[in-house]
């Protein structure tokens, strides 16, 4: 079992939350506690998917990101750009408006996150044809690999050890720019990411020492900046929708789509998009309900890398747009630029990463047996607990708190149903119950006030 500590990019800015357990029933993992009136994630359990992120109501979950200016540090400043990027852009404004406006803001160099797709797609139909066991699953999303870890820890073994195009496109680049002469120390690589789990990849990289990426960027803020500038540009540039920056396959520019890489697997591959999607097929898969497949593409977000939650537009225009933009690379009949022979064989030797260990960090103890115990204690609470699932003890669910008590992390008291029988039976005092309940939620949280959110004084 791993010891490392997972790094995660989603903080709870405290000033801002207000304890409305929106984000506690959307998280995967169970990871978020309400204590003293806010959230709180436990780091070990979450995977940075962002789904509460998503649920906040005032977005008091935020993305904690490298300052923009450290890519000044460096005299060579490559963007590593994602396609979501570009798909994001209406047909009106085409691929070389962009790539300029980012060279203006300070990128001596990009190159598409995907163009390593081709030399990744082979090495994975290879280890298909090897005696690995079935079905095999995609790195490309780090949150379902550390939900592999944490929950499905079984299903370790089934993740193919090799690079995401996020560090092969980085290495390779870092390659060429010193095979050119480049210094290394002068090259700084930063990718533009479209969610927190490829930040945390990033900080705390899986099956690797350290990732080839220097920094990264959050895309929210730099497609801002981008569409601010375009927005009022001059109207009279030329209609040229030539990719340049680097022609990449449209396979390339699908890759990070929903069937982008199943697509172009063998056997039977399914494409699962969406982290509650996934956890339910794989509880599938681990139970043996499914069976006979043979590749498992699994994206937390939906429609995978279009729904990151740093994107802006919507996710499905952002589909749409770049299928077209595939499509009309294949009238065109371009042909990408060709990575050297050199180079592709220096992409296959550092492609393969070590194997990804379980960090079943949701088990109630390392020690198997003392693990069961704590599990029949848990069971054996849940007997008095009332099954209501209402969250007002600060845990998701009464397995929750059940876990949580097991853990040293709450009292049987904190339910607030549990608190009344024990008033009744002359158990608990009645002063000491509003201190449990002040514990959770803060002081003066049940006094009245007409200016909380939804109150009739909201935002006066």
């Amino acid at each position: 079992m791993s010891e490392q500590q997972f790094y995660h990019a989603l903080k709870v800015d405290k000033d801002k939350c207000f304890g409305c357990v929106h984000c506690m029933n959307e998280c995967p993992t169970d990871a978020i506690r309400i204590r003293d009136g806010v959230a709180t994630i436990r780091k070990d359990w979450c995977i940075d998917c962002g789904e509460c992120m998503k649920a906040c109501p005032v977005d008091a979950i935020y993305v904690e990101q490298d300052d923009f200016d450290d890519i000044f540090n460096y005299k060579f400043r490559v963007a590593i750009l994602p396609s979501v990027f570009i798909g994001q852009f209406s047909k009106q404004i085409n691929v070389e408006e962009i790539i300029e406006v980012l060279h203006g803001l300070g990128f001596t160099h990009i190159i598409p996150a995907e163009a390593t797709v081709d030399v990744i797609n082979q090495a994975m139909l290879e280890a298909y044809d090897s005696e690995v066991e079935k079905p095999l699953i995609t790195t490309f999303c780090p949150s379902i690999v550390r939900l592999i870890q944490i929950r499905f820890p079984g299903l370790v073994n089934n993740i193919l050890p090799i690079s995401p195009p996020i560090d092969s496109t980085a290495t390779y680049y870092r390659k060429r720019l010193i095979d050119e002469g480049k210094n290394p120390d002068e090259i700084g690589i930063f990718y533009v990411t479209p969610c927190a789990s490829k930040i945390a990849t990033v900080k705390s990289p899986e099956g690797q020492d350290n990732s080839s990426v220097d920094g990264v960027i959050n895309m929210d803020f730099l497609y801002n900046k981008v569409f601010h500038i375009l927005n009022n540009r001059n109207k009279d540039i030329k209609d040229n929708d030539n990719y340049n920056l680097e022609f990449i396959s449209p396979k390339a520019l699908k890759w990070s789509l929903t069937e982008g890489e199943s697509t172009n697997m063998k056997g039977r591959c399914l494409a699962i998009d969406e982290i509650h999607n996934v956890i339910k097929f794989l509880n599938k898969v681990e139970n043996d309900e499914i069976i006979n497949v043979d590749f498992l593409e699994l994206r937390a977000c939906d429609q995978s890398c279009a729904g990151g939650v740093l994107l802006s537009e919507n996710r499905f225009l952002t589909v749409e747009r770049m299928k077209k933009r595939a499509e009309h690379l294949e009238e065109l009949q371009l042909v990408p630029n060709e990575i050297s022979f050199d180079h592709q064989q220096f992409i296959k030797e550092k492609l393969t990463i070590n194997s990804i260990k379980p960090r079943s960090m949701m088990g109630l103890d390392n020690d198997m047996a003392t693990a069961i115990k704590k599990m029949e204690r848990v069971r054996r609470i849940m007997c008095f607990l009332p099954g209501i699932d209402c969250g007002a003890c600060g845990s998701p669910s009464c397995e929750g708190l059940a876990r949580d008590i097991v853990l040293k992390d709450a009292n049987l008291s904190n339910c607030v149903f549990m608190q009344r029988m024990m008033e009744k039976s002359k158990k608990l005092d009645p002063q000491h119950s509003i201190r449990i309940i002040e514990k959770t939620w803060g002081k003066d949280r049940l006094d009245k006030d007409c200016y909380k959110k939804g109150a009739k004084n909201e935002g006066i």
